[in-house]
């Protein structure tokens, strides 16, 4: 059986022969990973299930500015601190939401088709995705800064719904391009709205703000035969039906902090497939490798039965996670037949 095709089935709800596992690693830890095991190789031998591009407004260094980048959008990227693939924002490009001019750039349709035809070409029997980052809620307070996206939910709403609409017709625009491919499989949507417990925003203010525009990248998507993963990060718990009847097959960033597994998935294994599981916030970190290789063993046997599970660390790979321990991890995902 395919890499792709044991992916396909999870979405499905169909078990395969093995159950379907993947992971991403931030820059710094990969770097790490690679000389922990001396092998510049070694991930390519693991055999994880998926390929894909993100489309997050390609950053680019700023002249005579070290660890400066500015995205597409004007978004000027501090890469100084900590965290060295994303970074923090300098500084906001709409400073007055009451009173803005924006408009959201010409995007670059013929390198997008260059970046999946370069996908798809590697992408040997693997899962293939093209990505949304910082889709909707996420491009929003990027542009204006979270305390006044979230001010403007209250104070604003139609200047936030004259800015939210221009962002859900640009992402339009990428996903046209990507409908171009019938080799690419899903379309994931990058989007955190979630707090360790509870919304950012607020169930009522995500389903007035970005509900709408959601369902219509996904509605466009799925007409286009795709796949709809979403990432988000903390508990969003309470929006997992609404994502449900707007289409959505698999939710990504699972954590086991917030979430009862077992309850999470008797209440919504029939409609989600969860991709993660593994603890980047405290197991891999902080744990023992027996303890991470026990764990990981327990979440699988949770989640595998009935299919709709992708093995999977909760978020990329952060730098403070020892390389032993993504070891531990991967030798349960390489070897289910002894462990499982």
């Amino acid at each position: 059986m395919t890499r792709r095709q044991r992916v396909i089935n999870s979405l499905l709800h169909r078990e395969s022969d093995i159950i379907p596992y993947h992971a991403g690693f931030t820059s710094q830890e990969l770097e790490r990973v690679i000389a922990y095991t001396g092998d510049p190789d070694y991930l390519k031998g693991v055999g994880l299930h998926m390929a894909g591009i993100d489309y997050g407004g390609w950053p680019h260094p700023l002249p005579g500015q070290p660890d400066f980048y500015q995205d597409d959008f004007g978004v000027i990227w501090n890469r100084s601190g900590a965290d060295k693939d994303i970074g923090v924002i300098d500084h906001p490009v709409i400073e007055d939401l009451e009173d803005f001019t924006y408009t959201c750039p010409v995007f670059d349709e013929d390198r997008f088709r260059k970046e999946i035809e370069g996908v798809l070409a590697t992408r040997e029997d693997r899962f293939t995705y093209v990505g949304l980052g910082f889709s909707v809620f996420e491009r929003a307070w990027s542009l204006c800064g979270m305390e006044n996206v979230l001010m403007g939910m209250l104070a604003y709403p139609e200047e936030l719904d004259r800015l939210l609409d221009s962002i859900c017709e640009f992402n339009l625009n990428v996903i046209s391009v990507m409908l171009e491919y019938p080799e690419v499989d899903a379309c994931y949507f990058g989007d955190d709205w979630g707090q360790q417990h509870g919304t950012i925003m607020g169930p009522d203010h995500w389903r007035r703000f970005i509900k709408p525009r959601l369902a219509k990248m996904y509605r466009k998507a799925k007409d286009g035969g795709k796949f709809i993963i979403q990432h988000s990060c903390g508990d969003i718990h309470e929006l997992f039906p609404d994502l449900i009847d707007i289409g959505l097959d698999c939710y990504q960033t699972f954590q086991p902090e917030i979430y009862d597994i077992e309850a999470v998935k008797k209440e919504f294994g029939r409609h989600l497939t969860f991709f993660g599981g593994i603890s980047t916030q405290q197991l891999l970190p902080s744990a023992p490798a027996e303890v991470v290789k026990s764990e990981t063993i327990r979440i699988m046997r949770t989640m595998g039965p009935g299919g709709g599970y992708i093995a999977s660390p909760t978020h990329a790979v952060p730098h403070d996670v020892p390389p032993e321990n993504i070891l531990a991890m991967l030798d349960v995902f390489t070897h289910q037949e002894r462990y499982l």
